[in-house]
């Protein structure tokens, strides 16, 4: 499908990005907080989170943040195990909580009214709180994104992942995150600026696609390989740096092109080692970095605190996306064969 004139939606919505979550901070963040700290006063010894696609990315960022920062174990839930299997949920007394852009999906809602029937403290992310997810749950925070038409997330994506850092700064009173995401708007600036053109000549042809990230950016490395597929018909696949070697390394090669996030935090080595093993094979391998650079490397922005880079990363990413896939004569408002609001049950 051919792209029309002027700047797509998606781009529009990129560069609102910064504008968008300063808003979201002023509107949302004491509510953010709020629900954090309500956390903290009920100290669980479980955390279920429950969400498909970009918002399950998302999901996956929150999940490490808690246990890195908390060391409360953070369980994905399949929501078909409740509008497909009709099963009866012992979820009494333990936070659970739903991500979604639309809050439109069924089987969300089917999920989350069976876990509040249960006793579940039940909590909806979404950027509609009218929808039908919202209104299953006890408690609705709004991801205050505004409207987005493209139908790949971008916007929406990103206030996610800050909704849900500020839950943690205030379940585990980090005053210092809650700075850095004050300050992060400007963080968000920054990172639009990054030149990733280095890499669109490559990923142009890239042969197989590797995404790779470990901790926290690995929620950040499943939406980067969501996107190539979505916007660019790129056949991308995403892996711990960790979990890579333990086979996908096998796939590896001169016909492999990789994407390393590397975050400042107790994963670098392992990052670093991944990348090391995909190169020794040939692989040619880009790496996302707020402290190399040099061939290869795309640069990062560094935040007021070292869990929030892959918000910022991504957001360069995105930039890099929307680009790659205009050049490459692709709509990215309207990915082949997929929908805005996507309707599972």
């Amino acid at each position: 499908m051919s792209i029309t004139p002027g700047p797509t939606r998606m781009k529009r919505e990129i560069l609102s990005v910064p504008s968008v979550v300063a808003g979201q901070i002023e509107t949302s963040l004491s509510a953010y907080l709020a629900l954090g700290e309500r956390l903290a006063s009920l100290d669980p010894n479980l955390i279920v989170t429950c969400a498909r696609g970009s918002s399950d990315h998302a999901a996956t960022y929150f999940k490490y943040l808690v246990e890195i920062c908390l060391g409360v174990p953070v369980a994905s839930i399949g929501p078909s195990v409740s509008s497909v299997y009709r099963t009866r949920w012992k979820l009494e007394g333990t936070p659970v909580i739903a991500i979604s852009q639309s809050g439109g999906s069924d089987d969300l809602r089917l999920f989350m009214e069976a876990a509040t029937r249960s006793g579940a403290v039940s909590v909806s992310l979404t950027n509609d709180i009218s929808s039908p997810l919202a209104q299953a749950t006890d408690t609705v925070l709004s991801m205050s994104a505004g409207t987005e038409l493209a139908v790949a997330a971008t916007k929406t994506y990103v206030a996610s992942l800050v909704a849900l850092a500020a839950i943690v700064a205030g379940w585990s009173k980090d005053h210092a995150m809650t700075g850095a995401l004050r300050a992060l708007p400007d963080d968000l600036d920054r990172a639009l600026a990054c030149d990733w053109s280095p890499a669109l000549e490559r990923f142009q042809n890239p042969g197989s696609v590797f995404v790779t990230a470990r901790g926290p950016g690995l929620g950040i490395a499943n939406e980067a390989a969501l996107k190539f597929k979505e916007t660019c018909l790129i056949r991308a696949e995403a892996f711990s740096a960790a979990e890579m070697i333990h086979g996908p390394l096998a796939l590896s090669g001169p016909a492999l092109t990789a994407l390393a996030f590397v975050t400042d935090d107790g994963g670098r080595e392992g990052i670093e080692g991944g990348v090391t093993r995909l190169r020794e094979t040939g692989s040619t391998v880009f790496t996302v970095d707020n402290e190399k650079t040099g061939a290869h490397v795309l640069p990062s922005v560094r935040t007021g605190h070292r869990l929030l880079d892959p918000i910022v990363q991504i957001l360069s990413f995105y930039r890099f996306v929307e680009e790659l896939s205009v050049s490459l004569g692709l709509n990215p408002d309207a990915p082949q064969h997929l929908n805005k609001v996507t309707v599972t049950r």
